[in-house]
């Protein structure tokens, strides 16, 4: 079976051979994604059309049929077709039509579905005026009965044990392994990266519900504990200083305790800052929950712009550093941090320098299209539609429309708890046909099995995505990496920063590494962390290494959390009612035994519009 999946070059010598021997080629295209009884029928037919059956499968990057399509890999949809009597070879064509390899198969029969006899579609046309030109014949099979992989994967249920293969299979066509993983981790420690976003509070009021109140049809909440954290771009620049890099943020601020608490948080963690004092309060975002849930949002924030002398402060400070950095990250959450006199006069800086730039908005406030040039956008699809005020178009088509518009290189945007899809272009040059061509694009799975509260997943995803692929470890590793960062966030109460120890250890067990890790000693293999890091930047000690990995896990997670990622208000004695339930503990739900299936997957991004 597996010599019947082959490359272009052996098709065509084993095609050439066959037209010698007076033998007739029958060619069909397509995407068979899940090959169902219409397939079989359609292959069926063509077998009887000519003495050869070539079949090209479009692959998965240029598969338009949705976000998490296609639902198998192309690697085993390629097995699948080859494990069929009726094919004799199976080839995976690189383009989103027949049309390249048409020219050079030049087949005697070409075969499509019954539905193409009267379709309009350029596609087809496209092909069939090639096979005219040559003088062969385009065939359309039977359609007594009508059959659809689309329809039959929406109505199945999430396939946990194929998401992992995919997963496998992601990591094996693009190079992620333990080894490149262990690579790009470790040069973290090297990079000088640079936050410009608005500083957020995020305020949780954790409370019991007590009962119905009395006054209206309303729940009564009594208030046990509150918890503030160091959110928006505060909270990004904390993941990449935990992750090892040295970092800088620009923001603006004001001149009361909160702030000077937010100051003294950075400063804890080693980032160099620059907090401009333009402010009368901080922009606030308070949350109240009992137990886990978010019950209620209120949000006490305005825009405060820079003045023309706040910016030339700005501008004059990030010149000062940009000969050192190696990426900067932009976090526009709306309330004027970043403005677009501002964007101006950094685009010139930063243009003349080799630097990765990274953006991401927070909808409805930030401005997703004012970031042009940048390497990498991290937008979630509803952030990403809002911009372009598109909610009807594929999610394919948003994404071409935001970066032609920008004139950005990459995008990754994320779907919640379905994953993220990654888009690149088919060439980095800008001056070639190919840079406004149709993009590339991947489906990657979430990684979080246990989720607790999604608030700042998308900046954990940020600030690793950018170290990676400032880190040179390309574009799908950063993609990787940075799921797993939000997996990791998702896990937790609140914006608390990850860091390099912890995610080390997550990727250590995870399966779809497992095959390339198989021979390798993990002990051996760990990063070493340098004594001279910031207090958050340096790696926990890490317990002796248990049995069970997930343990290990669960002990650096309580381990970091228990150290000063948020500082807790001084509440009054009636804030803190004796006799009341303590908050429940986070529980991490071991993985399967059998396997590693994720029986809700849940994914990362902002969920419900957070921060």
């Amino acid at each position: 079976m597996s010599n019947k999946v082959v490359e272009k070059t052996e098709l065509l010598t084993r095609v050439a051979i066959a037209r010698k021997a007076g033998r007739t080629i029958a060619h069909c295209h397509g995407c068979f994604d899940i090959v169902h009884p219409g397939h079989i029928r359609h292959l069926e037919f063509a077998r009887r059309q000519g003495d050869v059956v070539v079949v090209s499968i479009t692959g998965d990057a240029q598969i338009d049929k949705g976000d998490q399509r296609p639902y198998v890999p192309q690697e085993l949809r390629a097995e699948s077709l080859a494990a069929l009597e009726a094919v004799d070879w199976v080839y995976t064509d690189p383009h989103s039509t027949s049309c390249e390899l048409l020219r050079e198969l030049r087949p005697d029969v070409y075969i499509k579905g019954h539905e193409y006899e009267h379709s309009n579609d350029p596609k087809f046309a496209a092909e069939q005026a090639i096979v005219n030109a040559y003088g062969g014949r385009v065939v359309f099979s039977s359609g007594d009965v009508v059959f659809s992989s689309t329809s039959f994967i929406e109505s199945l249920d999430q396939d946990t044990s194929l998401e992992q293969q995919r997963l496998r299979l992601f990591c094996a066509r693009y190079g992620i392994t333990t080894e490149s993983i262990n690579s790009t981790l470790r040069s973290f420690a090297k990079l000088r990266v640079l936050i410009v976003g608005d500083v957020v509070v995020d305020r949780y009021v954790l409370c019991d519900a007590t009962n119905l109140a009395s006054e209206a049809p309303m729940i009564s909440l009594s208030r046990l504990e509150e918890r503030v954290f160091v959110g928006g771009a505060g909270i990004v620049a904390r993941h990449a200083a935990g992750l090892g890099a040295k970092t800088y943020l620009l923001s603006t601020t004001a001149r009361n305790t909160t702030s000077d608490n937010i100051q003294q948080t950075l400063e804890t963690d080693a980032i160099n800052t620059k907090l401009i004092p333009c402010r009368e309060r901080l922009p606030e975002k308070t949350r109240y929950l009992v137990d886990t849930s978010k019950l209620l949002r209120v949000e006490d924030a305005h825009s405060t712009p820079l003045d023309s002398v706040a910016e030339t402060e700005a501008v004059n400070w990030i010149e000062s550093i940009a000969d050192t950095l190696d990426a900067v990250i932009f976090c526009d959450f709306g309330y004027g941090t970043i403005t677009g006199g501002l964007l101006e006069r950094l685009r010139s800086i930063l243009n003349q320098r080799s630097l990765v730039v990274a953006a991401d908005v927070s909808e409805p406030h930030g401005q997703l299209l004012q970031f042009r040039d940048a390497t990498l956008l991290c937008p979630t699809e509803r952030e990403v539609r809002s911009a372009l005020h598109d909610f009807e178009s594929g999610l394919s088509n948003v994404a071409w429309n935001a970066l032609d518009q920008t004139q950005a290189r990459h995008m990754i945007a994320t779907l919640g708890k379905k994953g993220l899809v990654v888009f690149d272009r088919q060439s980095q040059d800008p001056t070639s046909s190919n840079w406004r061509g149709r993009l590339r694009s991947e489906y990657v799975a979430s990684l979080a099995e246990n989720v607790v509260d999604p608030l700042g997943c998308g900046d954990a995803l940020l600030a690793t995505a950018t170290l990676t692929m400032a880190a040179h470890g390309g574009l799908m590793q950063a993609a990787y990496l940075g799921t797993a960062a939000a997996a990791i966030e998702i896990a937790r109460l609140g914006n608390i920063p990850i860091n390099l120890a912890i995610l080390q250890h997550y990727l250590n067990d995870r399966p779809e590494l497992a095959k390339q890790a198989s021979s390798q000693d993990k002990t051996a293999t760990a990063i070493k962390f340098t004594s001279a890091a910031a207090p958050i930047a340096t790696a926990p000690r890490v317990p002796e290494k248990t049995s069970d990995n997930n343990d290990l896990l669960g002990q650096l997670l309580k381990q970091h959390d228990q150290k000063t990622d948020r500082w807790r208000p001084n509440l009054p004695d009636a804030h803190r009612k004796p006799g009341r339930k303590p908050i429940p503990p986070i529980r991490r739900r071991p993985p399967s035994s059998t396997d590693e299936r994720q029986p809700q997957p849940q994914g990362q991004g902002r969920t419900e519009n957070e921060t």
